[in-house]
C-alpha cells in the first residue's frame, strides 16, 4: 500500500487513529477503574514486546493510521516507554504521537519524552482536592500530578486535562477542575463515565448537567466550531478563559457514526469497539514465523470490515460485550 492508502470499515468510516495499551499495570487504584480486591496482572510474556508494538504500528501506518495514543493501565510504568515513542515517531506516516497518563511519573520524564517525539499529553485529573484525590486514587499523589501539568507546559507540549465526573466521587469538584482552563492554556474535558467493569457501579454525571453547572459559575458558554485534536470532544469557550472546556459524551450524545479508531490491547488484541469483544489476536500472528506483514495486513483488513456500527452501552444489546475491566482494555 502507498502512503495515501486509507483503511475503511464496513460502514464507510475511515480508520486513522490507533490507541495502544502498553500495560495493564497502574500505580494508582482509581475506584471506578480498579476493583477493591486487587487485580491479576498479565504475565510478562503475554504482553506485546516493544518491538512487536512498533511492528504493528508500521503495518497500520501503511494502511492509513496517522495518529497514535499510548495508554495503559498507566503507560509510564512500562520500561523503555521513551524508546517506543521515539520508534513510533520515526514512522514516516505517523503525524501525531500522544499519551494519556495519571501524571505521577511524568515530570522527571517530561524532557526525555518530548525529545522522543511526544506531541500531546492528556492528564487524567478528577479533583484538585488532595484529600479527595487520595480517596479516589488510593494514593496521596496530587502534587505529582500537578507537577506533570507544569512540566508538560514547560516542554511546550499540547496539554489536555481529562476529568470523569461521578456523583459518588467528585461531584463537588468539577468547577475547580474546570477552573484550570481559566488559569492556564489547557483544555479541560469532562468525559461521561462508561459502564465498564467497576465503572458500572458508579453514577456518571451527564455532560449537559456539567455544562449548566459551569455556566452558573462562569457565565454563558459559546460553542467552538473548529475541531481541537483527534477525538470526539465538543468544545465551549468561556469569557476570560485561556483554554477551552470540552465534553466527551459517548452515552448522552453518541458519536459512533464518526468513530475513527481501533485499539491495540497490551496482550496484542486489535479491538474494534470499546463495548464489544470483536477483534483479532495480533500477538498470535506476530509470533508466527510463517506470517509476514502482508498476511497480517490482510487479516487486519478483514477484521476492520467487521467493526461494529455502534456501541450499545444503553443496555439495548449486551451480546458479545467485553466483560473485562477498563485497565485491561486500555483507556
Amino acid at each position: 500500500m502507498d502512503e495515501e492508502s486509507a483503511m475503511v470499515d464496513g460502514v464507510g468510516r475511515t480508520i486513522d487513529y490507533l490507541r495502544i495499551s502498553v500495560t495493564d499495570k497502574c500505580n494508582l487504584r482509581c475506584q471506578y477503574c480498579m476493583p477493591k480486591e486487587g487485580i491479576k496482572l498479565m504475565p510478562h510474556e503475554a504482553l506485546l514486546t516493544l518491538e512487536e508494538i512498533t511492528r504493528v504500528c508500521h503495518i497500520l501506518a501503511e494502511m492509513g493510521i496517522k495518529k497514535i495514543r499510548i495508554t495503559g493501565g498507566e503507560p509510564l510504568v512500562r520500561k523503555n516507554i521513551g524508546k517506543l515513542i521515539a520508534d513510533i515517531h520515526a514512522i514516516p506516516q505517523i503525524e501525531d504521537v500522544a499519551i494519556t497518563t495519571n501524571g505521577v511519573l511524568f515530570a522527571p520524564m517530561a524532557e526525555e519524552l518530548h525529545r522522543a517525539g511526544l506531541d500531546r499529553v492528556n492528564l487524567s485529573l478528577d479533583t484538585r482536592d488532595g484529600k479527595n484525590f487520595a480517596q479516589i486514587t488510593g494514593k496521596d499523589e496530587l502534587a505529582a500530578a500537578e507537577q506533570a501539568m507544569e512540566s508538560a507546559l514547560e516542554q511546550g507540549m499540547t496539554l489536555k486535562i481529562n476529568c470523569v465526573p461521578c456523583r459518588q466521587l467528585n461531584d463537588a469538584d468539577v468547577v475547580a477542575v474546570a477552573q484550570l482552563a481559566k488559569e492556564r492554556p489547557v483544555d479541560v474535558r469532562f468525559i461521561e463515565l462508561m459502564p465498564i467493569g467497576c465503572g458500572a457501579s458508579f453514577d456518571g454525571i451527564p455532560s449537559e448537567e456539567i455544562l449548566r453547572r459551569l455556566e452558573a459559575v462562569f457565565g454563558e458558554a459559546e460553542a467552538v466550531a473548529e475541531r481541537r485534536g483527534n477525538g470526539p470532544a465538543e468544545y465551549y469557550s468561556f469569557e476570560g478563559f485561556q483554554g477551552k472546556i470540552g465534553f466527551i459524551s459517548p452515552l448522552s450524545h453518541k458519536f459512533c457514526d464518526r468513530c475513527n479508531r481501533v485499539r491495540l490491547t497490551a496482550e496484542g488484541r486489535l479491538k474494534l469497539c470499546l463495548h464489544y469483544d470483536h477483534g483479532i489476536d495480533l500477538r498470535e500472528l506476530l509470533r508466527d514465523e510463517t506470517m509476514d506483514n502482508e498476511h497480517i495486513r490482510e487479516r487486519i483488513i478483514r477484521a476492520v470490515a467487521q467493526k461494529p456500527e455502534a456501541h450499545h452501552f444503553e443496555g439495548l444489546d449486551d451480546k458479545d460485550a467485553d466483560k473485562r475491566k477498563m485497565y485491561q482494555i486500555g483507556g
